[in-house]
């Protein structure tokens, strides 16, 4: 079971953390269907430091946003490369100092990328002027979309808590 409240507490204090360091931050979902930006901005005075975010579920989306479709062609939609490129066109996009970038399968095989579709495998992106670095997770089968959603949202901010330290 996935405990919602205490992933929310816990992008709670990583976005006052944020407001403190004046980090802006911005993201790209698509698996996670915008949830992380919810859970930032459930923040007060995240606005701040929120820039601004995109849901980009379908692979269209992407492109339109920068995501070059060379990319999801040669390395799949599912992928730490189109996850970077994510990251990296979210950022730029809003010239935020932090940018994410999120995309995998959350449940069912999707219909549109079957074959590179596994269900639970999800892939992200942090990102920095000076650096950026993906990742990507294999989460256990879960009872539903939403908790595929804050699980990947928990373990992303395992990672932005780490690549964010030094800041």
């Amino acid at each position: 079971m996935v405990d919602k409240e205490k992933i929310r507490s816990e992008y709670i204090n990583f976005t006052k953390q944020l407001i403190e360091k004046n980090i802006t931050i911005t993201t790209m979902e698509s698996c996670t269907g915008g949830l992380i930006s919810s859970l930032i901005t459930d923040t007060e005075g995240s606005s701040a430091i929120f820039a601004g975010s995109f849901v980009t579920y379908s692979n269209n989306a992407k492109t339109m946003l920068g995501v070059p479709s060379e990319t999801i062609k040669k390395y799949s939609v599912y992928s730490e490369e189109t996850a970077k490129a994510m990251a990296i066109a979210a950022r730029t996009s809003f010239n935020a100092m932090l940018g994410i970038g999120v995309t995998g399968t959350t449940g069912i095989i999707d219909p549109k990328n079957q074959k590179d579709s596994v269900p639970g495998k999800i892939y992200f992106s942090i990102s920095l002027k000076q650096k950026t670095e993906s990742f990507s997770i294999e989460l256990p089968p879960q009872d539903s979309r939403a908790d595929y959603k804050f699980l990947a949202a928990e373990k992303i901010l395992e990672k932005l808590v780490l690549f964010t330290k030094s800041m």
